[in-house]
């Protein structure tokens, strides 16, 4: 270690105490003790370039233990980062400044409280949850997988970059990320290295009193390289740790890094170096022990920026440039290819890929919305070559597969197929998505409805970082039948509508299905749910019904009264639609005026403009009556006071469908009934 590497260091630690101290809150410990390591990762190793830090084959830094920002935000700032605009430009101005590092923690500031994706420049996901960065660290690695594969040529190299996670015990501990390191070691992600910051403390004490196990057994059985450092100062044996990684070619590899929380400081390895700040005569006190000056705040030696700029600066600027001048050539060789690759990188689709889309004849027998989904996304996918997924162990199910010639399967001995097995991890398979989103392919991946409990941490960082992951989920009510109440979903459609920025649709028949797609595909900054059936529905007559090009903007008249305002609106999604349509028919038998509205989306609704809601709901009909297969949460934001809904109130039973129906009030009669005791109460 060179005078230049311990002083760049302890700057590190200096400046993560000073912003911690400053803002009363968070965590100083881990960016004490990690900051040798992720040091010399940056300095040494990574292939960064901090005046462009999105060019495409850089390698990816995850800060998993999210609760240690504190670290990333003094490294975006001694090494220069700049920041980039939403539509991905470099602007040239820093990431972080020595300012947001002064408001640490505080609003509007760049250095929030964790890595914040879309906000500061330089984080490549969000974390805090603990073990979602890992998580979401293996799907990077399969997007770099195939990308190469796609991509590379013999004589030209465009996709070889590495993903580092540093990950606490708490990200060990959680459950996701032994999904996810089950999945990589299976897949032999050997471009995927986790660092793993073994300091035995956690907030209620030492991990004695919650975590002995092996870890290092553990990752060896899931087919991982294990290396050892024993002390997270000794920079020497980091660099080798990192060389052993980058010579590893068949397996993913965890670094174990012994530490000591707090380094340095007089609350060494304690919960309270952990979770809470030194306070000022701790920080005084540790800055003597590291050699700053101990009043000087957020103190900045002459010659470590410069320093940092000598290393990870003129080294990412040296390879950025040869991969750019690599790029041009591979652009004059190969011209298509170039451009799908400039269209990823902008989350652009090829031209004319919506003539690929299927339009479905009027049938009343129908299609289930998971077999026509099938078949949309099947075309989508053939159009748009990065567009590839799979399910967490139920494609036959989801009816997720691609199957048009060369789709494949990605493997361990073939990293080009567009088919992912992710195994019964519906958490890895969500995070796992979020990472090729990341990476600006376009991911989807499926399950039943009620498991998206399961994966609901990743479905919500997807929403709050704005990436377009497709979370498809099949078997959305108690049409699920005999399968009975653990399978059939009723507070999960509330639950996903209550996330805020995730489009959820619920498509009603197959051309809405293919109109959903039509919308999903290309969405750029927005998560979606495409929320499916298992049993057929009835392919509407378009003809005399309205358009299904309706689900663009969430909600829409699909029939209506024969003349004049109707006595009474029937909303409805998904399956009961055709159960609103077959009320509909009734009450228009009878002389009662209705309407039926399809809202696939809420959430595309709501942003139309009051002009067009108010046509598909005038405020003058206040009689309505929502129907839905699943919890009444929400529905009374548009029947109003006046409205009905018929919902569950209950969990499902196990029996046949058709007794289910019955059973829960899912039947024409049931719906023309309740809206005509609306229209008979004046």
């Amino acid at each position: 270690m060179t005078d230049l590497d311990t002083l760049s260091v302890n700057t590190i630690r200096g400046l993560c105490m000073d912003a911690i101290q400053k803002a009363n809150s968070g965590h100083p410990g881990t960016p004490m003790a990690m900051a040798p390591v992720a040091y010399t990762l940056w300095q040494r190793f990574l292939r960064f370039d901090p005046d462009d830090p999105i060019w495409p084959n850089r390698d990816r830094f995850v800060l998993s233990e999210g609760h240690a920002s504190a670290l990333l935000w003094s490294l975006l700032y001694l090494t220069g980062v700049r920041t980039v605009d939403p539509d991905y430009e470099v602007l040239g101005r820093p990431a972080v400044t020595l300012d947001d590092l002064k408001s640490f923690r505080q609003l509007d500031s760049r250095c929030p409280g964790h890595p914040e994706y879309r906000w500061t420049s330089g984080v490549e996901t969000t974390t805090g949850p603990l073990g979602q960065g890992v998580a979401t660290s293996v799907g990077m690695a399969i997007a770099g997988q195939w990308l190469a594969a796609r991509f590379n040529r013999d004589d030209f190299t465009l996709f070889d970059f590495d993903v580092y996670a540093l990950a606490g015990d708490g990200c060990m501990m959680e459950g996701v990320s032994s999904e996810a390191a089950s999945l990589a070691g299976h897949l032999r992600l050997s471009n995927l290295c986790w660092i793993y910051d073994s300091n035995r403390v956690t907030i209620e004490g030492h991990t004695d009193i919650t975590f002995t196990e092996d870890l290092a057994a553990r990752f060896l059985a899931y087919g991982w390289n294990v290396t050892t450092v024993a002390d997270a100062n000794d920079l020497g044996r980091i660099s080798r740790a990192f060389h052993t990684f980058r010579a590893e070619t068949e397996r993913p590899t965890l670094i174990l890094v012994h530490s000591h929380i707090g380094y340095g400081s007089p609350v060494e390895d304690s919960p309270k170096a952990h979770g809470a700040p030194f306070g000022p005569e701790g920080v005084r006190a540790t800055k003597r022990v590291l050699g700053i000056p101990p009043d000087a705040g957020f103190h900045i030696p002459d010659g470590v920026p410069d320093w940092f700029a000598r290393g990870i600066g003129a080294r990412g600027a040296e390879l950025r440039t040869a991969w750019e001048k690599t790029f041009d050539a591979y652009r004059s060789a190969y011209p298509d290819l170039a451009d799908e690759l400039e269209r990823i990188q902008r989350r652009e689709l090829p031209d004319g890929w919506e003539s690929a889309l299927p339009t479905f004849p009027a049938d009343p027998k129908g299609l289930a919305s998971r077999d026509s989904s099938g078949r949309v996304l099947n075309a989508v996918a053939k159009a748009v070559p990065w567009v590839l997924g799979g399910s967490a162990d139920l494609t036959p199910s989801t009816k997720t597969r691609l199957t048009f010639g060369g789709a494949g399967d990605f493997e361990p001995d073939d990293r080009s197929g567009r088919n992912l097995h992710f195994g019964v991890r519906e958490h890895a398979a969500a995070a796992v998505a979020n990472g090729m989103a990341l990476t600006k392919l376009r991911p989807y991946w499926s399950g039943f409805l009620i498991f998206s409990d399961y994966a609901k941490a990743a479905i919500r960082l997807s929403a709050l970082m704005e990436i377009p992951t497709v979370h498809i989920f099949t078997h959305d009510s108690i049409g699920v039948g005999e399968d009975g109440p653990t399978h059939q979903p009723v507070e999960q459609l509330a639950g996903l509508r209550a996330t805020p920025g995730l489009l959820v649709f619920r498509p009603a028949d197959a051309n809405e299905v293919t109109e959903t797609w039509r919308v999903v595909a290309a969405l750029r900054r927005a998560p979606a749910a495409v929320v499916l059936s298992r049993q057929a529905l009835p392919t509407f007559d378009r003809d005399r019904l309205g358009a299904a090009s309706g689900v663009a903007r969430g909600a829409y008249v699909l029939a209506d009264a024969d003349r004049g305002e109707p006595e009474v609106i029937l909303l409805a999604t998904g399956s009961e639609v055709a159960l609103a349509l077959a009320a509909h028919e009734e009450l228009t038998a009878e002389g009662i005026a209705s309407r039926v509205v399809s809202m696939p989306c809420w959430e595309l609704f709501d942003r139309q403009p009051r002009e067009y809601r108010d046509q598909v709901l005038p405020p003058a009909v206040t009689r309505r009556v929502a129907v839905e297969e699943g919890s009444t949460l929400g529905w009374d934001r548009y029947v109003g006071s006046a409205g009905a809904i018929v919902g569950m109130h209950t969990f499902g039973a196990s029996a046949p469908l058709k007794q289910l129906l019955t059973e829960f009030g899912f039947t024409p009669e049931r719906v023309s009934q309740v809206a005509r005791e609306l229209v008979a109460s004046g």
